[in-house]
């Protein structure tokens, strides 16, 4: 069965720019377009939700050059691309903290998730911003203050009700989750709602990525045995 909902950690654009002798920079701009070809593949294979690893909230760590020069690409991504992608029916979501946010960035964020609200073909889900450690701990912190304000019993706190105050509330949980770049971890994406995707890692780096590579992830994905903790109907009579 294909996946309903596809989580893309994209990386290896530094490596990817590095290997042809040029600036870092050179790599996010073409992971850019990596991007760009990834959400038209995946709309096109009928692929519902597409969540993409954008920035993370360790990022800011990085040269203030690059970090201005990515936010230059998140601007331009939105700016030329936000009429695409509500053309074709896709909704946006932005999911991390918006703490902090340069305020045209925060504005232009908002700007593609109201714009496209209504949107029902595909739903893509930025991740900006987004560390999960900082994710559930700020849920947890949003339900603590509801306990001392004496709105919620602690003793009945559920799944569920923990789940409404991530970041992610609504959203599906990733069925697949892919890395690119050949490294195989998380990196702090979506570590609650990872709990029982299936992973692929691959070796290419974020800008050789198309539509052949989303294939190859979805068909290995196809031959995965998803029992989330269960086991065969015929192995437990055994």
């Amino acid at each position: 069965m294909k996946p309903a909902h596809i989580a893309i950690i994209m990386d290896g654009n530094g490596r990817w720019a590095r290997a042809r002798g040029l600036p870092r920079t050179a790599g996010h701009r073409a992971g850019v377009e990596a991007l760009r070809r990834t959400v038209r593949a995946a709309g096109e294979m009928g692929i519902r939700w597409l969540t993409v690893y954008a920035f993370s909230s360790e990022n800011w760590s990085r040269p203030k050059a690059e970090i201005s020069d990515l936010m230059g690409l998140l601007r331009l991504f939105i700016r030329r691309d936000l009429a695409e992608l509500h053309h074709n029916g896709v909704r946006v979501r932005v999911i991390g903290s918006r703490k902090g946010l340069e305020p045209d960035i925060a504005a232009l964020l908002a700007e593609a998730e109201g714009l496209t609200a209504k949107n029902t073909n595909m739903n893509l889900v930025v991740a900006f911003n987004y560390g999960g450690r900082d994710e559930i701990l700020r849920a947890a912190q949003a339900l603590a203050e509801k306990a001392r304000a004496g709105a919620l019993d602690p003793a009945d706190l559920s799944e569920a009700d923990f789940e409404a105050h991530l970041d992610t509330a609504g959203i599906p949980d990733p069925d697949l989750i892919v890395r690119t770049s050949g490294e195989q971890r998380l990196s702090n994406f979506l570590p609650w709602q990872a709990a029982y995707a299936e992973f692929v890692f691959l070796p290419c780096n974020w800008p050789d990525f198309g539509r052949e590579d989303l294939a190859a992830a979805i068909a290995a994905f196809e031959e995965r045995d998803r029992r989330f903790g269960s086991v065969r109907p015929q192995e437990a009579v055994s």
